[in-house]
């Protein structure tokens, strides 16, 4: 856990002092004003701790919500422009894995705060994310609130599933990837736990990967969850899935058990990752989640 500390003072003028996920501490005087993010789910959390008004750049992958797309872009999560950045003065930069470390160091010889964030391989560690963001821009009764509905939500989700005793054998696969997917160290992994299914590759030490025709055809998945950014694309990856020879021998695929999971929420690790959570559960037991419900 990160260190957390927030020193008594007038309103905006709180000092502070937090520790990242990397060991370093950082103390402001005040809450930040000129906040940047490199990552989609840093820019998606700011927004929701209602700091709308101190961001002024984000990557061009943060598209949410819809108000992120007005921010100016410093590039992409791969490839932030050094130079942007350093001309926009930020008095914070927050950075997440998968952030190049040269471009991070970069600016950190420019002398820019940059307050790197790590992933988790579940969905509880969102909540520490959430809290140490709030911690270093000052919005600690804001990221409160917000964590007190997430646990409100996933309350209800597990409420709802607590009838169930048959858990379907997943595949979770990448639209557009061929058979790319997710093991043991990602959070998809326990995502699916969480909503009472089994990923048949859910015991591979790895985050993601390549997995062997053969293997699937040998593990027979009950259901094939594709995330895709559309339903068209869906349509497109159900569409290779059927064209692929043996694979139309699958379960899955013979009882068109294929299952839309919208990519862009499901693939930022925030708060929306309780609402792929709602909808894994709902597509996987339908039956407990009626319409108007």
């Amino acid at each position: 856990m990160a260190l957390v500390a927030l020193i008594p003072a007038a309103a905006e003028a709180q000092a502070i002092r937090v520790t990242d996920d990397i060991g370093k501490t950082f103390t402001f005087d005040a809450p930040p004003r000129r906040i940047i993010s490199l990552a989609p789910n840093i820019t998606e959390i700011l927004f929701a701790l209602g700091l709308d008004d101190r961001i002024i750049g984000v990557t061009r992958y943060c598209d949410f919500p819809a108000a992120a797309a007005a921010k100016m872009k410093i590039g992409g999560l791969l490839d932030p422009n050094i130079e942007k950045i350093q001309s926009l003065s930020p008095d914070l930069v927050i950075a997440f894995r998968g952030n190049p470390l040269s471009a991070l160091r970069k600016l950190e010889e420019l002398r820019l705060p940059v307050f790197t964030l790590d992933i988790g391989a579940g969905l509880a560690a969102v909540a520490p994310t959430i809290t140490k963001i709030g911690a270093v821009t000052g919005k600690v009764p804001q990221a409160d609130r917000l964590l007190a509905g997430l646990a409100a939500k996933l309350g209800e989700i597990d409420a709802a599933l607590a009838p169930v005793r048959s858990y379907p054998r997943i595949f979770l696969s990448l639209q557009g990837l061929g058979l790319w997917t997710f093991g043991r160290d990602s959070y998809f992994t326990d995502l699916l736990a969480r909503a009472k299914a089994v990923s048949v590759t859910g015991a591979i030490p790895k985050s993601w990967l390549e997995y062997g025709r053969e293997s699937l055809i040998q593990d027979d998945p009950d259901a094939i969850i594709i995330l895709a950014p559309s339903e068209a694309d869906f349509r497109n990856a159900v569409d290779w899935y059927r064209t692929r020879g043996a694979l139309n021998n699958l379960r899955a695929v013979r009882e068109n058990r294929f299952l839309f999971l919208d990519q862009n929420a499901a693939s930022r690790f925030g708060p929306r990752l309780y609402d792929t959570l709602a909808d894994l559960a709902r597509l996987l037991h339908p039956e407990l989640f009626p319409i108007g419900r």
